[in-house]
């Protein structure tokens, strides 16, 4: 085996990406605490060709130190949007046929991998604050929750790895 080099990754160029087909999931970020976490949000929907990222309440957003130097340029990439506040979020994505759901550990939750869609279906996740999750106001007016299996002692993930699993969950079958 050998290490591909750059040039042999074939990769777009910012204008190639901006043109690209997205698939349609829109990460939501909800009062994240760390621009680190943000960054690395932007550079997994930049991986998995995401069509954007709606940032809600204090999380920070772009241009910001701490963003670019996770998301490696990924925020010049992925397509994004400031809210206010959450509920002004998920208001504009009902109307724009988007089916949201929260990523939290609640009564009834559905697991991750069974969670059932199909190719094209447009979809919304909304992760939350590092320490204090998804406002319960905010699951409220979502159609369910995704929860990760997870089966060690802390039963916690950070935001960024959450994010980066059940992305590609929702992504890794598309064409």
């Amino acid at each position: 085996m050998r290490k591909l080099s750059m040039e042999e990754l074939n990769r777009l160029t910012v204008e190639e990406f901006k043109q690209t087909e997205k698939i349609p999931v829109i990460a939501v970020l909800e009062n994240i605490r760390s621009a680190y976490n943000v960054g690395s949000v932007f550079r997994t929907a930049d991986a998995f060709l995401l069509e954007a990222i709606y940032i809600c309440g204090y999380t920070c957003t772009p241009p910001h130190k701490e963003i670019k130097k996770t998301a490696l340029g990924a925020e010049d990439t992925v397509s994004w949007k400031h809210f206010e506040n959450t509920n002004l979020a998920i208001q504009e994505l009902h109307e724009s046929g988007y089916t949201v759901f929260a990523v939290e550990q609640v009564e009834g939750s559905t697991l991750l991998n069974n969670i059932d869609y199909k190719i094209g279906d447009k979809i919304a996740v909304i992760f939350g604050n590092e320490v204090t999750g998804v406002e319960q106001s905010t699951i409220q007016q979502c159609a369910g929750c995704i929860e990760i299996p997870q089966a060690g002692m802390k039963h916690s993930l950070n935001i960024a790895t959450a994010a980066g699993v059940v992305l590609w969950e929702l992504v890794k079958k598309q064409p």
